[in-house]
């Protein structure tokens, strides 16, 4: 697997699918087994091409964007779906000016070395995006690539995937999410020091801290998680909340792993989310929010049970 960030050289000749590919859910995996395929039938090598920051971050200055996955997690799932080079191109203004042709002839030509293009019928492409699927056809009969189209049934499903993913979270169900996806919903973040209340409660929880404003977070509540901890697997249950019982007033992301005594401070953590639990609650006090705990204790390890025997 070969990651260009910036095209620093030309690539070998390539098939390749160009997208923002939020999730890299069910479909997506279902085009980008399409182009590995196809690479491997024509002896070429399979490229993504992906963009960074979303184009509505940079054009629209939308600052409400929630995106189901980092830059660092998509990069880290794309990596590992079997193809040959992962292109993030910089979305930049200057970029987005480009015309259609300025696009294929430096981009899709010059730095791609593209010989087969696999793109989704409704593809716009190039300034204002005025440069459609049947543009690219003929650009393709004049630069020497082929233009394989993905049927609307296809696209729609890839579209409505992505809707439906951030829909189900926004709910708290995960585990929709996760079949949608195909694979396990991931926070990414450092562990940073809380005010030490689960600890004070006989839960210590690792205050999970995310970086990027634009990742999504799942409704407010309690679910059940994993994390691999230096190569170890835990499993736990994670509050996404406010800590109303206590007082709390800022939303954090804290969980409770089981059987873990480790120090997490400053350590970057990859959680799994498996299943929301309940609601976030006020209890009427510290002992009704400790026996609320346990429940969530016992549900989750017998979750646990049934996910580890599936």
């Amino acid at each position: 697997m070969k990651r260009e960030i910036e095209f620093s050289k030309p690539l070998s000749k390539t098939v390749i699918t160009i997208g923002t590919f939020d999730g890299v859910h069910i479909g997506h995996r279902k085009i980008i087994k399409r182009i590995v395929e196809s690479a491997e039938n024509s002896a070429l090598e399979s490229a993504v091409l992906t963009f960074f920051p979303h184009p509505r971050m940079v054009l629209q200055k939308e600052v409400g964007i929630e995106l189901i996955n980092t830059i660092e997690e998509r990069k880290q799932i794309l990596e590992n779906t079997g193809i040959d080079h992962l292109i993030i191109h910089p979305f930049t203004r200057a970029f987005s000016r480009l015309t259609a042709q300025e696009y294929i002839e430096e981009v899709l030509v010059k730095k791609l070395q593209a010989k087969k293009v696999i793109i989704g019928y409704d593809h716009r492409f190039g300034r204002n995006r005025n440069a459609d699927i049947e543009d690219l056809k003929k650009y393709g009969e004049k630069y020497g690539f082929e233009v394989e189209e993905i049927s609307k049934q296809d696209v729609d499903e890839v579209a409505v995937s992505s809707t439906k993913i951030r829909k189900a979270l926004q709910e708290g169900d995960v585990e929709k999410a996760n079949t949608y996806l195909g694979s396990n919903f991931l926070l990414t973040g450092i562990i940073v020091k809380g005010k030490g209340l689960g600890k004070d409660l006989g839960f210590p929880t690792a205050n999970l801290k995310i970086e990027e404003a634009y990742k999504l977070i799942p409704k407010t509540g309690v679910y059940v998680v994993k994390a691999l901890i230096n190569n170890e697997e835990f499993f736990g249950m994670m509050n996404i909340g406010y800590n109303p019982t206590v007082g709390g007033s800022e939303k954090t992301i804290e969980t409770y792993f089981f059987n873990l005594d480790k120090n997490l401070y400053g350590k970057k953590l990859q959680i799994e989310m498996l299943k929301r639990i309940r609601e976030e609650k006020k209890f009427s006090g510290v002992e009704e929010l400790i026996e609320a705990m346990k429940e969530d204790q016992a549900f989750s390890e017998k979750y646990i049970h049934q996910f580890k025997t599936q």
